[in-house]
């Protein structure tokens, strides 16, 4: 069948603590769980949980019938009289609305699998029988046709016990060997625990501590290395809730907790009446950690390992404005001055930020200590102009550029001009200023082609090695900018065309999505940055945290009131210390941030400034912290990602071209034993997961397939010429 999607709308959870990143939101989670208080248990101990599901007249028998019909004609999926059904690669969900389907849901996405959403609260959505599910024998083919691969349930029960839908669910599942996710419910001996006052355990999950088992490290969790800390980011609010049991007869427990001197279920496999059910008996949403850590797992136990979609984590992280000084945040003032809402003309008090030498020499033994490498985003015409203003010497340019090759470098333009509109600064805040005839007066092409053309020149002289396909603005400067500048530098396409620019950043927290500058064919695309809130007009652990006050503190505080203003910018509920506001909280929040993107399969890069390598070295406990946790977590077979800009570029485009189809209904993948086919629009690539031992099957023979991350393998994958399709070959074993 041809696979299509329906997406979920995005969800913004959030913890009172968590302020929001300048400008992008930091995300917490907090979501509520079964067994809280006023909520309802899905069959817990005395309720008879209702069918949420809306049923037809005389359907139960009819499902009943057809069910057994498909049990008679295919009494296991291994049975060998029978021939072997079509198993089509998507995945059903079932929907309550609740954060746990939302956050499989958040993965399915993330990572382009396809899955059919079914809405339990719409009357008019379909009825799950044996015609919905699948046939026992294919009008044409012949073979039994199962039209989902795997199938996610807000908990074990939604349809009801004994209903016509559970009952059509179940012989589904049988019949064809189809795995179900229980996405959170409670230990009870339905999902093969005992309950919790036999041995087990309840409560609220903050800072606790779980342990992939034996069985789940072998398992789907082999990619894990370390235990599972619970989030806990603001003490005081329960964030996670949980129900661990003892195992019954038939479950395998994959991750569990210290209970009592033994050990306790949180989340296992359940085998009964011929079934499989991985059963979740805590709550999360898609923003926390654990769940982040778990999700690819669930998703390969949902799909047997075998699904459309491909996941990595990608760590990438640009150093803006190297070689030129940033400005000093002015904390008499609060405010930088330079800024157009910073009066005060001379003698304003502050130095700039630059790097020096030794800051130079700090972080290449840094890069080589923490096995990850920076991206320095270099101005050569800035580093000149220094140094023709002290005596013609630059100690930072001469140990840098003897560094060069242990960086990779990214044209930042000459000298960092805004690329925008020519800007009126006689107002606050500033306005694109206008000629005669009321039109927006621009920065030209012949700058904007001189201000990339010089700096690669730059580099060139310098034996620096760099990508001409990308490129970063200065401030993203050139693309639009809200309220200010609604739309593109009209002369930035054909500057960047004219330089073989094909990958632009631009700033997440304002164009979160990829897009094309100007309409003609392979024309560049933006490459959406996350920004990391350690600012780039600070130098010192105190001055971040005086400003990062003045922006979420009240007025009452002796804050600027943003926050109270401004929605999207949470407040602190008291000041930070100066003197310990920055390790304590600053940076495990950034850490958090940062991982959260890590962990979602984002190969959106990250950037910061030359600032923060500079005077207190403000970035490497962030970055030290989200190494050292991530690497704590994960096994040598997750290594991180670390995408140069164009290759995060070009996973981004692949994903729009891939959703796109699959929104189309243009894709159609299915698995029939051991022989996976894959058909999709005539240039788009798919995203294949498999097996390690998998062969992909080519005009002469066959390869092996993809490439190994986390106990499988991946790979973006399109039919050779003269195919039609993408063929795999599973193993056998």
């Amino acid at each position: 069948m041809d696979s299509g999607r329906i997406r979920m709308p995005e969800t913004t959870p959030g913890t009172p603590e968590t302020p929001a990143e300048t400008p992008e939101s930091a995300r917490g989670a907090s979501e509520s769980a079964p067994g809280k208080p006023g909520s309802t248990l899905p069959g817990g101990p005395g309720t008879a949980p209702a069918p949420t599901s809306r049923t037809r007249g005389g359907a139960r028998v009819a499902v009943l019938a057809t069910a057994a019909l498909l049990a008679t004609a295919i009494p296991s999926a291994r049975a060998v009289t029978a021939p072997a059904p079509r198993i089509d690669l998507t995945v059903l969900v079932v929907d309550d609305g609740g954060g746990a389907v939302g956050a499989i849901t958040a993965e399915l996405d993330g990572s382009g699998v396809p899955y059919r959403r079914i809405d339990l609260t719409d009357p008019d959505r379909p009825v799950l029988d044996a015609a919905f599910l699948g046939e026992a024998s294919d009008p044409v083919t012949g073979r039994p046709h199962a039209r989902y691969q795997g199938v996610v349930l807000p908990h074990e029960s939604v349809f009801g016990p004994g209903s016509a839908e559970q009952t059509a669910l179940h012989a589904y599942e049988r019949a064809f060997g189809i795995p179900q996710v229980d996405a959170s419910t409670w230990a009870h001996p339905g999902v093969g625990l005992d309950y919790t006052d036999a041995g087990g355990w309840s409560g609220v999950l903050d800072g606790a501590t779980a342990d992939v088992t034996t069985a789940g490290k072998s398992g789907p969790f082999g990619y894990l290395a370390g235990p599972l800390v619970f989030d806990d980011n603001a003490p005081g609010t329960a964030e996670s809730h949980g129900f661990a049991g003892r195992p019954r007869p038939g479950y395998t427990s994959y991750l569990d907790l210290p209970v009592g001197g033994g050990r306790a279920g949180l989340l296992g496999e359940y085998v009964t009446d011929g079934r499989r059910e991985l059963v979740v008996t805590f709550a999360y949403n898609a923003h926390q950690r654990p769940f982040r850590a778990l999700a690819r797992g669930i998703v390969d136990w949902l799909t047997q390992g075998v699904h459309l979609g491909r996941s990595r984590n990608y760590f990438s992280v640009h150093v803006d404005d190297v070689f030129a000084p940033d400005a000093r945040w002015d904390t008499a003032r609060d405010c930088t001055p330079g800024d157009a809402d910073c009066a005060g003309g001379e003698g304003e008090g502050t130095t700039p930020i630059r790097m020096t030498a030794a800051d130079a020499r700090y972080a290449a033994a840094w890069q080589k200590s923490a096995g990850f490498t920076l991206d320095l985003v270099y101005n050569g015409g800035q580093g000149e102009q220094w140094k023709s203003e002290h005596g013609g010497a630059d100690p930072l340019t001469d140990r840098l550029v003897a560094d060069r090759a242990r960086y990779r470098w990214i044209n930042h333009t000459y000298t960092h001009p805004f690329l925008g509109c020519v800007q009126d600064t006689t107002v606050v805040p500033w306005r694109c200023a206008r000629d005669s005839k009321g039109d927006t007066l621009w920065t030209t092409r012949q700058e904007l082609s001189a201000q990339i053309r010089d700096n690669l020149d730059w580099a060139l002289g310098k034996g620096i090695s760099v990508d001409r396909s990308e490129l970063v603005t200065g401030e993203h400067s050139g693309l639009r900018t809200l309220p200010q500048q609604p739309a593109d530098n009209p002369h930035l396409a054909g500057a960047l065309a004219e330089n073989g620019v094909s990958w632009t950043a631009s700033d997440n927290s304002r164009e979160p999505r990829q897009r094309s500058l100007g309409p003609a064919y392979g024309a560049a695309k933006t490459v959406p940055r996350h920004p990391v809130n350690v600012y780039y007009n600070v130098g010192t652990a105190a001055e971040m945290t005086d400003e990062y006050n003045w922006i979420h503190t009240s007025r009452a505080d002796g804050g600027s009131g943003t926050c109270e203003a401004n929605p999207a910018t949470t407040c602190l509920p008291a000041p930070l210390p100066a003197a310990t506001g920055y390790a304590d909280h600053i940076v495990p929040q950034e850490a958090r941030t940062a991982l959260s993107h890590l962990l979602g399969n984002d190969p959106r890069p990250h950037y910061v400034h030359q600032s923060n390598l500079a005077e207190e070295r403000l970035l490497y406990p962030v970055l030290d912290r989200v190494l050292g946790d991530y690497r704590a977590l994960f096994a040598p077979s997750a290594p991180l990602v670390v995408p140069a800009q164009r290759e995060a570029g070009a996973e981004l485009a692949r994903r729009t071209a891939w959703d796109q189809a699959l929104d189309a209904g243009k894709v159609t993948a299915y698995r029939v034993g051991a022989t996976v086919t894959v058909k999709a629009p005539a240039g788009v690539e798919a995203p294949v997961t498999a097996p390690e031992g998998t062969r992909r099957q080519l005009l002469l023979g066959a390869a092996a397939f993809g490439t190994p991350y986390a106990g499988t393998r991946s790979a973006w994958t399109a039919p050779e010429p003269l195919q039609t399709s993408v063929t795999l070959t599973l193993p056998t074993a």
